[in-house]
């Protein structure tokens, strides 16, 4: 009965033992005698008025025939737990009705069962269970929001490392930018300062011409000292 995947493990004994009780009960009914009939249907009429316009030996039949039903429900894997479980709570609590309603199953102000009513009274146990398999959680319910947990879980892990990672790299720039290794900035620095000391290296020297003399030279000599006798050409 487990392995369609609807029916939990907890759940397959309740379904088992009341499918099967049920399912054998309707079956006596089917072809139950008349004193049976009239017995049931005179206890089933003063909690449900309106049953009087059925003949017993019909209502029987019916009840029968619901029992059948509902027995082979839950004892089908392929009906849902809760589907079987309203059925069953639906069912039980009618015979509630009928030992709260009927006079002598009861005792005087109490709830407790008198002798004839023990009988009666053990179908709560069927009430319970029939709201058990009810009140049961769904399990493609339990299934999503488990994953919609897990979802939420992974994606927090993972912003927490994003943000870890992205904190990293911040400082690793700012290590680029303030010490030994240059960031953009440090580059573009870099650049202007090589280019501008490129630019002074072009210049000529203060006080010398751009053919090599100092003025020094040509105060000394002249200006009509011809360069190719001056040592500083050679």
């Amino acid at each position: 009965m487990s392995g369609c995947g609807k029916v939990k493990a907890w759940q397959v004994p309740l379904r088992l033992v009341t499918g099967a009780f049920i399912l054998h009960s309707g079956m006596e009914k089917w072809d139950g005698p008349d004193e049976q009939a009239q017995g049931v249907h005179g206890m089933a009429r003063q909690t449900f008025p309106f049953l009087e316009n059925i003949d017993a030996p019909r209502f029987l039949k019916l009840l029968a025939a619901g029992e059948i039903a509902l027995g082979a429900a839950l004892l089908t894997p392929m009906v849902p737990t809760r589907l079987a479980g309203a059925a069953l709570t639906g069912f039980a609590g009618s015979l509630m009705a009928v030992y709260a309603q009927t006079p002598g199953l009861r005792k005087e102000g109490s709830v407790w069962p008198t002798p004839d009513g023990i009988g009666v009274s053990k179908d709560s146990w069927l009430l319970a269970i029939g709201l058990a398999l009810t009140l049961s959680p769904h399990q493609k319910h339990h299934k999503h929001v488990k994953h919609i947990k897990h979802a939420q879980h992974a994606q927090h892990v993972k912003h927490v490392k994003h943000a870890k990672g992205h904190g990293g790299c911040h400082k690793h720039h700012c290590h680029h930018e303030q010490g030994g290794h240059p960031g953009h900035h440090g580059h573009l620095k870099q650049a202007k300062l090589v280019a501008r000391e490129a630019k002074e290296a072009r210049r000529p020297a203060k006080g010398v011409s751009p053919d090599g003399h100092s003025h020094h030279h040509a105060h000394r000599h002249g200006p009509g000292h011809a360069r190719k006798g001056c040592p500083a050409h050679h």
